[in-house]
């Protein structure tokens, strides 16, 4: 007996998750950047060398992956598409989060990603990747190397694509501890992240909080792990890709499939 899924299935919930988005008073209006965000945070706990962590197994759902301090805030996404997985209860969370961030690129005015399910939900805490995993914006260039090539195995110029989601979206203070947006479009995905990283006079912000930047207004930011961007090897493609928009969409996406595949192993379930 067949348990693949039917296309129309799938775009049901596609047009579910689209539905939830908009919020007036939440952020800028909509949950499509959070969305994303949980998305990402789901697949980069992802270890080549151990094999383990990444989307296949939602285990944010977890206590000890939720209060992660670099997931804060998540549990915003993860409620917004509870009453989708309430409704269509057959699909997995792992796929289900996942699916949601490709959703809100492309809702955003971002590239297509070419999702596909089968991830599975793991139904243990022990399964929980360790604490620490994921991207800490107050470090700088060895870092983003250590987590994103070391450990996750993308290139330089994946590492950089990736990055550039930083597009859409803002900190909270009360969640990350840094503040503001990254660009003026926070809900439009586009290649401004890399125009407003090269063009603005970035200095550091002179208050209480952790460290980061900001422009010469005092309304956008960059973290350290961006301004990291600016040195070699990123900023040939931070260059390539502030000039070249298509090419930015071309290779995010190529990346953040990469990303919310890793771990993914459909074939051995067969």
């Amino acid at each position: 007996m067949s348990t693949e899924v039917s296309t129309d299935k799938y775009n049901a919930v596609r047009q579910d998750i689209i539905k939830a988005f908009p919020k007036e008073d939440y952020d800028d209006g909509s949950f499509a950047p959070v969305v994303l965000r949980l998305a990402w945070h789901a697949s980069g706990t992802y270890d080549k060398n151990h094999k383990d962590g990444g989307s296949d197994g939602a285990t944010m759902r977890f206590k000890a992956e939720a209060e992660d301090s670099a997931n804060a805030g998540l549990e915003v996404a993860r409620g917004v598409l509870e009453p989708i997985k309430a409704k269509h209860q057959w699909i997995t969370y792992a796929d289900l989060w996942t699916l949601a961030g490709c959703v809100a690129i492309e809702h955003m005015g971002g590239p297509h990603i070419p999702w596909a399910g089968g991830r599975r939900d793991k139904n243990n805490e022990m399964d929980c990747p360790p604490i620490g995993r994921l991207p800490d914006g107050a470090l700088g260039k060895d870092h983003v190397i250590d987590v994103f090539i070391t450990r996750m195995g993308f290139t330089v110029q994946e590492t950089v694509a990736l990055i550039g989601a930083h597009t859409v979206g803002r900190c909270h203070r009360d969640r990350s501890g840094f503040e503001g947006p990254w660009t003026e479009t926070p809900t439009r995905f586009s290649n401004q992240f890399y125009k407003q990283l090269l063009t603005q006079t970035w200095t550091e912000k002179k208050w209480d909080g952790p460290r980061q930047f900001e422009d010469e207004d005092g309304d956008l930011m960059m973290l350290p792990t961006d301004m990291a961007l600016l040195e070699e090897p990123f900023r040939p493609y931070v260059e390539l890709y502030a000039k070249d928009k298509q090419k930015f969409f071309e290779d995010f996406a190529a990346a953040f499939l990469k990303l919310i595949e890793l771990g993914v192993n459909r074939r051995a379930r067969l």
